[in-house]
């Protein structure tokens, strides 16, 4: 068997350029579509100024022709001009039959507000049950850096001792949900609020 020699092999041919050199860059300037919008400009400009300066001509009042050399002509009587008539002036204003308008600005009107009732209990707070008491003392030392005060209480269930971290007691639940506020801004929560036991 032959032996073949590649590299006699005849060369491949040169690869030719993938743009024409003789196109312009489709991303320059586009002078041609900037002289087309300039001559319409232009010409747009140059109507508005001609109709300008050059006004309409007015009509004039027609004259009648002379009928013969012999008479003068007729000069024509300008018309009187006149005056737009005078109007009747207006009829006094009707008075008016009903009387709610001056009713409504005088009358009062009474609202009986509920009295809030004052709860008979105070409120608490609740931020945390856990098993072991030093992850309780770490959330009240927490909440004391928020400016409160807390407690921790120990609770019996059924599966073991519960340290809950309470806040309270409080005489009124808007102020229970305003420490809840300050408390979540600062990340603490869930807090719940309930009757103090």
């Amino acid at each position: 068997m032959a032996t073949k020699d590649y590299v006699k092999r005849g060369r491949a041919a040169a690869k030719k350029p993938r743009g024409n050199r003789n196109q312009a860059p489709s991303n320059g300037f586009p002078f041609k579509w900037a002289a087309v919008a300039l001559c319409l400009v232009g010409a747009l400009g140059y109507g508005l100024y001609f109709l300008s300066a050059n006004p309409a001509p007015q009509s004039q009042p027609k004259t009648s022709p002379p009928a013969a050399k012999s008479e003068p002509a007729k000069p024509v009587k300008p018309q009187p001009v006149t005056t737009p008539k005078t109007t009747k002036p207006l009829p006094p204003k009707p008075e008016e039959k009903w009387r709610y308008i001056e009713e409504l600005e005088n009358k009062e009107v009474q609202v009986e507000a509920k009295k809030e009732q004052a709860p008979t209990r105070p409120y608490l707070m609740q931020c945390g049950a856990y098993r072991s008491e030093s992850q309780a003392e770490e959330r009240k030392a927490m909440i004391a850096f928020q400016g409160l005060t807390s407690q921790v209480k120990v609770s019996q269930g059924e599966k073991g001792n519960w340290y809950r971290v309470v806040l309270g007691p409080y005489p009124q639940k808007r102020k229970a949900e305003s420490d809840r506020n300050q408390l979540r801004r600062a990340g603490i929560e869930p807090c719940a609020i309930w009757f103090w036991e």
